[in-house]
């Protein structure tokens, strides 16, 4: 009978992945120690961040799956232990880098991240559903992609997401959950039911500034802002905290609509941010002879890019314009986005062709030591 190897076995861990930390279990040192018997049997020991990790019957399962692919392995014994706060204290370090100091990771120096603050001028726009099909189209594309719900009072990314999950928390570090290749962070995680946040200005400050410094993105491609309507206090503090945000403004055709979404764009121009692009949503209705429906009118997200490229004297595109779609709300409905569930779908294109300009643009180097000192 083979005896599978220790290196065969450890090769096999390491394509277990963390569910919430999106990393090899080894490589985060959540194995304790693998060995096997004369029978063949795997016993493995994995070190958990908390007691009570949401996800530890996944890493059991994965864990599992991997080590019986091994040759020689007749069955797997896996056992779940918890770090000890050395450990914890020495994953956080490895994770947040010397110290396990805190921060913005966003708004460092060596940051590659694109964030997009995506505001409205208006609710009702379906902002939030443009929000989550574009990072979820990104993430299906091998994107690594974040979201942070910012709209306290109007949260809703969390079940356009089909997530349940709560957050891990690691001490002073915040874990966020995952769906479909995405990280979310939503207050709509912390609070019971259905109950409202009723919070004043330096709260909602200090809620995003807490949602950006404690919680573990790890190094993302992508990170798009879900804000609330309007030019407020969450659109201040997102200048504040990231003043290299890029603005997404969505609009509807209607010209009434538009004339207010071009104030959530220009705001930019007392923030010093870039407005990346309109994007027009609901725009047509496809009909069953193959006509379109107008139903909110037409040109207003054209009308909106011009406005604003004029206001912030550099040229602001219109990214995309997205039809109306029953299976769009239906997704959003059932937690899983219309890119996702229905690709086919004319709603569904129009926002990968979004989220492929997006996904064009290169990550910048601005502010980026390459290394090489003048002689």
């Amino acid at each position: 009978m083979i005896t599978p190897s220790a290196e065969a076995l450890n090769a096999a861990l390491a394509t277990v992945i963390d569910p919430e930390l999106r990393r090899p279990i080894t490589e985060l040192g959540m194995v304790e120690s693998v060995s096997s018997d004369d029978a063949g049997t795997v016993h493995v020991a994995v070190l958990l961040t908390i007691a009570g990790c949401p996800l530890r019957e996944t890493i059991t399962q994965d864990a599992t799956a991997a080590l019986s692919q091994v040759e020689g392995v007749s069955a797997v014994d896996v056992e779940l232990k918890v770090m000890t706060p050395a450990q914890r204290e020495a994953l956080k370090e490895q994770l947040r880098g010397p110290g396990g100091q805190r921060g913005i990771p966003f708004t460092k120096p060596g940051s590659l991240t694109k964030v997009y603050a995506v505001a409205s001028g208006k609710g009702g726009v379906g902002k939030s559903s443009v929000t989550v099909n574009l990072a979820c189209a990104l993430a299906a594309q091998g994107l690594r992609v974040g979201i942070v719900d910012a709209d306290v009072h109007g949260f809703s990314v969390p079940a356009l997401m089909g997530i349940t999950q709560k957050p891990t928390q690691v001490d002073d570090m915040i874990l966020p959950p995952v769906a479909y290749g995405v990280k979310v962070i939503s207050i709509g995680m912390f609070v019971a039911g259905n109950q409202p946040v009723a919070w004043r200005g330096p709260m909602l400050h200090r809620a995003l500034e807490q949602f950006l410094t404690d919680v573990y993105f790890g190094d993302l491609d992508a990170l798009f802002l879900d804000l609330p309507p309007g030019t407020g206090d969450i659109a201040i503090s997102v200048a504040q905290l990231l003043p290299n945000a890029e603005i997404l403004v969505v609009t509807t055709p209607q010209a009434a609509a538009a004339d207010v979404a071009e104030r959530a764009g220009t705001i930019a121009t007392q923030t010093g941010q870039k407005v990346a692009g309109v994007i027009e949503n609901m725009s047509f209705l496809d009909m069953p002879d193959g006509g379109r429906m107008e139903l909110f009118g037409s040109g207003g997200g054209a009308i909106l890019a011009e406005r604003l490229s004029a206001a912030v004297g550099s040229d602001v595109p219109l990214l995309g314009q997205i039809p109306l779609d029953i299976r769009l709300r239906e997704g959003g409905d059932a937690g899983k986005p219309v890119v996702l569930a229905a690709p086919e779908t004319a709603a569904a294109k129009a926002m990968q062709e979004v989220a492929s300009a997006l996904a064009s643009r290169p990550r910048g180097l601005s502010g980026l030591s390459l290394g090489i000192e003048p002689r």
